[in-house]
Order: C-alpha cells, then structure tokens, then sequence
C-alpha cells in the first residue's frame, strides 16, 4: 500500500535512496529542505505540495548576499581610486589610470550591450591591447589593469551571489534588493570618504546601477545573464528540497511551490507540471525545464501558435494542451504524454512519437511528414477528419492530403488503420550532398552490426532535386532513435572520405554496389506524382542476404518509373554468383557494367531506357542457369535486342562502345558463339 504523508510537516526530513515512495501521497505537505536523492518516486503525488528552503537557510543566504553586495560596493570603489590615480603627478600612474579607465568602460559597454559573458571576453581583448601599447611601463600598466579585471570579476560575482539572496525570499524581493542596495552603497561610501571621494565615489555608484541591472536582468530571465542567473538559482537552491537522481515517472506536481528545488538528473518522463508555482526558480540541470518556453507551456497548457523546432521533449506531460498550430518539426516527443492533446493543423514533420501516448487526441489537418511513429506509438480514440502527407507552401496550401477526395473524410477509427501500414520503418533523410556509395556502405554497416533489427528496405523516396528519403522496415521493439543515430554517424564519417577511400571499403561487394546504384537511379529520374514534389520507389524485400521481390512503384507515370526497373535489375543480379577471377568477371559483373551504361546514357530516350533495363533483367534472370537451352534461347533474344536499341545511337555514343565490348562477352558465358 502506497504510503501517506499528506498535509505533513516534513521539512529538513531526509528521504535519501528510498525505494518505497512509488505512488507515495506527499499532497499539501511542507518539503521545504527535504532529501529525496535517489529515491524512487514513480507516480508520487505532490500536488499542492511546499517545497523550497527551510528559514533558516532563507535568513543566511540573504545575510550572505548582503555582505558579498558590501564587497562589490568596496571593489568597485576601489576601481574608482585607481581611476584617480590620473591626477597623480607621475606618468606611470596616469598611464595606468587611463588604462584602467578605458577597460571598464569596454567593461560597462559589452555588459549591457551583450550580456556578462560578451563583457569578461571585450574586457580580455583590451588588455591584451593595453599591455601590447604600453611599452616600457608595461609592468606598472599590467600591474595596475589585471588588478582592476579582478575586481570587475569579482564585483560581477558578488551580484551573482546578491541575486541568489534576492531569489532566496519569497514575497520580500523588494526589501531584499533595498538590503543589497543599502550593503554596496555603505561600503562604497566609507571607503571613498577615506580614500579619492569624489571620482571614487562616482565609480562605486557606477558600478552599483551595472550590478542592479545586471541583477533585474537576470530575474527577468534575459539569456545575456544566463550565466549570472545559472549562478544565482544555484546557490539559492543550496538547502532547499533536493530530488537530484529520483525517479519522478508520472509524479504530479499540480500546483506545488518550487521555488529552490534541485532536479538535477532526475526522470521526469510524464510528470505533471500543471499550474506549478516558480518553477522558473528550481534547479534544471539537463532536463527539459532549462527550457523557458517548455516550463511556460507545463505550467499553462497554452502551446498554440508555438515553436518547438528540433526541442528534445522526451517524456513531456502535455496532458490535454492546446498545441494547435504548434510546429514540432524535427522535435522528440518519444514517450510522451500527448492524451486529449489539441494537435490541429500542427507540423509534426520528423516528429519522433516512439511510444508517444495519443489517445484521444484531435490530429485534425496535421502535417504528419515522415513523423516517426511506432508500433508502441497509442492511437487508441484518435481524432482526425484529414491530414497532411507534406507541409504546405504558397504554392499547395493543402499537400498530400488524405483522403484525396476533398469532401470526404475519416470516419471515427479509420485514421488508425490508415497510418498502421506504416509503424515499424526507419526513416533515413538524406538532404544535403547527397553520396549514395556512403549510404550504401552506412546501410549495409547498420544492419550487420543489428541483426536483431532485421532491416530490409522497402522504399526510396527522392524530395527536390538532392534529396532522399531512405525508409527500411524494422522488427519490433527496435530502438529506431538509437538507430538512426549510430546509421548518420557512419554516413557523414564515410561521406568525408575520398572515393578511393571509399572503394577500398567495398571491394567485391555486390550488395553495396546495387544499393548505390539503385540510389544512384533514383536520384537521377523527373519527378512523377502528379501531388507533391517527390518519387517514390517501393522497393519491397530488398534485405542484406540480398532475395527479394518487387512490388511496384508509387505514382501515374505512363512510362515505367526507371527507378524501379533499376532496382528490379540489382535485385536479379545479387542473385547471380559472384565471378571466381577477380581478373575475369562474370555475367553478374558485366551485366552490372552494361546496367550502368544504360543509366548514364544521355542519348537514350526514356522510354528505350526503361527496355534495355529490362532485357538485361531477362539476362541476369537467365544467367542463373546460362548453359540451359531455354536460357539460352532466352538470353539470345534479349542480346538481339539490345543491338537493336543501341543502332540507332550515334557512334560517339559511350553506350555504343559499351556494347560492343560487353555484349560479345557475355554472349560468349552463355554459349552464343555465334552473337560473339
């Protein structure tokens, strides 16, 4: 039975590597300063729960910023005095002093301008500048400049650590930053008074209104003072509630206080983050809630018009979100908890949904392209009238929409059986310099190196003019993400290497040399749906043993797609042996030859193509047996043939020459003395 601590005071309590807290009730309790490191925490329910830092830690971490704001108050007054210096009657120390002037100006500039980070970097450069100028008073000016960068950095730290106090005290920001302002002020005054008052005294006012703005900034969430606000949640989070390495799997954290809690490496697949309070205030390390936009989102509920490209939200909870026309373009979203989701006309193009629970959900005019869902992917109630197999543009506002009849749409159910066909493939998108050789060599790495995935590629999709969809059927249970990224891994490792680099990893291999050339093929051919902008070549069977068959292509070309009878012919010749002499080839070797000449032919008419390629489908067919009579009978008419195609091209024609070499010798393997 799941233990109850509703409504307790737990606070400082130390739940370290428990393993008895799944499903554990922690609702309207007080956390503040508890330990849950390492616990296991699956389904805990913390809703309206008060986590955060006990008072005591409250009270040391604002004394702590108050003093540190009284140093920065000294250090930038300090500053000042050095400025003063020139006034001074000795040249080194007017050097000096100017040297130290311009550096904090760069200093201040860059700060504001471009963040604190920007400001150390412009900061470094000018005194690389200042020492190079300064000749033979190099030493006093170094002396002088480092001494003046020091105290830059270590002002800048004490606002890190002043805005940490400020963060530390819930409902008292105000007084907190008075306490600060008061701390630096006091400081800086007692010591210009003692030193160079009035420049000493304006620079440490200086620096004060830098450090308050750098402090507001930072509150506010501006990324220039990431660093300084990273540093602050940081140090504030010092004694608060700690789940760093818990399990937080479907934990609920409906409308908890966060303020000062560590979720450093913890897993929060579907945890539930509706209407949380400070949640901008906790401690994120790696997890999605670095993400100010993905907290926004946990906490309302409200994603419409949103952008999420490529954002890994593995795990999320958006239970019932409204994510109408959000872009989710290249985003993870495996596991995740999308149930009574509102997805309308959102673009879930690359999407990846492996084991993503949709039930429920409305997918009404989505933009499903090349979306990656699974066998575990839930789509249990979907919603869905219409949907979109592309993204649209100005020139086809509705790409590829199903069903293709404009008036008709899915009846409740049908969108599930529509899109299963379609669960278990691995989708490969090649879209910039295309290298069919290192993806042949990259596919056929893959699945020697994952039997157990079973891979067998089934299409080839061309999008644009270099552009490639490889899609390759998988076996159940297949970790498609972990596939996919150890496949482009290898890909853009081979596609750096030279061709003979490449070569000299492929040596006699017939499987790699017919999938470059089937890829090859495909690259090569028009375009020929009639919607959209791509052709497709289902390739059915083609696995890495190599026996297949063909089921069709894709499309309404009149003319056979080119592509597809390519493949039809690779498929044959990885049936044939390969030649014993390496020196000598073959018919599986010289019908590869001719295929290729056959492709590459610039003077061949498409239509001639397409039946040369399936002649020398008739002949690799026939060269299983090439000594049987009706082989032969076979392989005579097909060679009769070719000659024919090839008297109408010009003599200059590569192709002529192709023939007249290969064909005499393969007449010759099977018997035909007299075509030699």
């Amino acid at each position: 039975m799941a233990l109850d601590f509703s409504g307790q005071n737990l606070r400082g309590r130390n739940f370290r590597g428990r393993q008895d807290l799944a499903g554990a009730n922690f609702s309207y309790a007080d956390i503040r300063g508890a330990k849950f490191t390492n616990s296991n925490l699956i389904g805990a329910n913390f809703s309206h729960a008060k986590a955060g830092l006990q008072r005591r830690w409250v009270i040391f971490l604002v004394l702590v910023s108050w003093l540190l704001s009284g140093l920065s108050g000294f250090l930038w007054a300090f500053n000042g005095y050095l400025v003063s210096l020139m006034f001074d009657s000795k040249l080194e120390n007017q050097i000096s002093s100017w040297t130290v002037l311009i550096l904090l100006i760069v200093f201040f500039f860059f700060t504001i301008r471009q963040g604190v980070v920007a400001g150390f970097g412009a900061l470094g450069g000018a005194l690389a500048v200042a020492v190079a100028v300064a000749g033979a008073l190099a030493v006093t000016v170094a002396f002088a400049v480092a001494f003046a960068v020091a105290l830059a950095f270590a002002g800048a730290l004490s606002v890190a650590f002043a805005v940490a106090g400020a963060l530390a005290v819930a409902g008292a920001l105000a007084g907190t930053l008075a306490g600060t302002l008061a701390g630096t002020f006091a400081f800086a005054f007692a010591f210009a008074v003692a030193v160079a008052f009035p420049v000493a005294f304006a620079f440490a006012v200086a620096g004060m209104l830098l450090s308050i703005y750098i402090a507001w900034q930072a509150m506010k969430g501006n990324e220039k003072y990431s660093l300084v606000r990273n540093i602050a949640i940081a140090f504030a989070a010092t004694g608060g509630t700690s789940f760093y390495g818990a399990d937080l799997t479907n934990a609920d954290f409906t409308q908890a206080r966060l303020k000062s809690t560590d979720l450093r490496n913890t897993i929060l697949i579907c945890s539930r983050w509706y209407q949380a309070k400070m949640l901008d205030r906790v401690r994120p390390g790696s997890t999605y809630l670095q993400n100010s936009q993905v907290r926004q989102l946990l906490v309302t509920g409200q994603g419409q018009d949103k952008n999420f490209y490529r954002e890994n939200l593995r795990g999320i909870n958006l239970k019932a979100a409204n994510l109408a026309d959000a872009s989710f373009i290249g985003a993870d979203l495996s596991e995740a908890n999308l149930q009574d989701a509102d997805l309308s006309r959102a673009k879930l193009k690359q999407t990846q949904l492996d084991g993503t629970d949709l039930t429920g959900a409305t997918l009404t005019g989505a933009y499903i392209e090349d979306w990656g869902i699974t066998n575990t992917t839930k789509l249990h109630g979907v919603r869905c009238e219409y949907v979109f197999m592309r993204l649209p543009t100005k020139e086809d506002p509705d790409p590829l929409r199903k069903p293709d009849n404009n008036q008709e749409v899915f009846a409740e159910g049908d969108f599930a059986d529509f899109i299963k066909p379609i669960f278990d493939t691995l989708d490969l998108y090649h879209n910039q310099g295309v290298d069919p050789r290192a993806i042949a060599i990259a596919f056929k790495n893959l699945a020697e190196n994952h039997p157990e995935a079973e891979l067998e590629i089934v299409a080839m999709e061309k999008r644009g003019d270099d552009k490639i969809l490889l899609r390759a059927k998988t076996a159940a249970g297949s970790d498609k993400s972990q596939l996919s990224g150890e496949y482009f891994d290898d890909y853009n490792q081979l596609k750096a290497l030279s061709q003979s680099q490449q070569l000299l990893l492929v040596a006699k291999d017939s499987y790699i040399s017919d999938l470059k050339n089937m890829i090859t093929t495909a690259l090569g051919q028009p375009k020929s749906y009639t919607q959209g902008n791509t052709i497709m070549s289902d390739i059915s069977g083609i696995n890495i043993q190599g026996s297949s068959n063909v089921s069709g292509i894709a499309g309404n070309s009149s003319v056979a797609n080119l592509g597809t009878i390519s493949g039809n012919v690779s498929i044959a010749l990885t049936q044939l042996p390969d030649s014993p002499d390496a020196e000598k080839p073959g018919i599986k070797e010289l019908l590869s030859q001719l295929q290729d000449a056959i492709i590459q032919s610039t003077y061949l008419p498409e239509e001639e193509k397409a039946e040369a390629l399936e002649q020398v489908k008739t002949l690799a067919e026939a060269g299983k047996n090439p000594q049987e009579s009706t082989k032969q009978k076979t392989a005579k008419t097909a060679i009769t043939m070719l000659k024919g195609i090839f008297t109408g091209l010009p003599a200059v024609a590569s192709l002529v020459e192709a023939g007249k070499k290969l064909l005499p010798e393969i007449a010759k393997l099977f018997g035909l003395l007299n075509l030699t």
